[in-house]
């Protein structure tokens, strides 16, 4: 009896085997390639964002204000607040853009290069680089707040005018460039402003504050 019988040989078999192998092989490939990219661009951007919130100050403690005269108008011409850093970050690079002068008042424009920029905003303007001077609580022996260590930041809006009495009828003046420059743009009793404290790196510290109806010498605005 004649029978017939069809089939396929071991070669034929191979062959088709190694395609699917080869077509799977690049497909799976791709897969991991894609993978593994996408997750080394997720792991730079979350060190990217833990390195942001490493290099952050906070405040220790309240800002103090202090009143001048213009005149006989009743100002703020420069705040005061303690800063630190936040907790195992790395040393935060608070080099002035100002020293102070021979008396420790006024900012002397002697150092021109600074890591920190501080502005200020109020309902009138905005100053994208007002002048500040620092100083650090003990022996620093550099311009860099370690952690653990405290540095006092005095921003400033005005000039003091020398020769005066520091703590009684201040008499202050405009700044040519950074600060306050005209009448118009004093900060007086009700006022509402925001200091933004911008680090080389790292995110922003915004503080807010209003002054009370009546000014003090020294006004702890909490």
């Amino acid at each position: 009896m004649r029978t017939k019988q069809r089939g396929i040989t071991g070669l034929e078999t191979a062959i088709i085997l190694i395609a699917f192998v080869v077509v799977a092989s690049v497909f799976a490939f791709t897969v991991l390639s894609t993978g593994v990219f996408s997750s080394e661009r997720a792991k730079e951007t979350i060190f990217a964002g833990l390195e942001q919130t490493k290099s952050s100050l906070r405040p220790s403690g309240s800002v103090i204000a202090f009143k001048g005269y213009v005149g006989s108008t009743e100002a703020i011409f420069k705040f005061s607040v303690i800063l630190e850093s936040v907790d195992g970050s790395s040393p935060i690079d608070l080099t002035p853009p100002y020293t102070s002068d021979g008396s420790g008042t006024d900012p002397d424009s002697s150092v021109t290069t600074n890591k920190l920029t501080i502005a200020y905003i109020d309902d009138n303007q905005i100053l994208q680089d007002v002048p500040w001077t620092v100083n650090f609580m003990g022996d620093n022996g550099d311009n860099l707040l370690d952690d653990g260590e405290k540095a006092e930041i005095v921003v400033w809006l005005m000039d003091r005018a020398t020769g005066t009495d520091v703590t009684s009828n201040d008499s202050v003046g405009y700044m040519s460039s950074g600060g306050l420059s005209s009448s118009g743009s004093l900060l007086t009793p009700n006022d509402q402003f925001t200091l933004e404290l911008q680090p080389a790196s790292g995110a922003v510290l915004t503080i807010r504050r209003s002054l009370p109806a009546a000014l003090d010498t020294v006004v702890n605005l909490r």
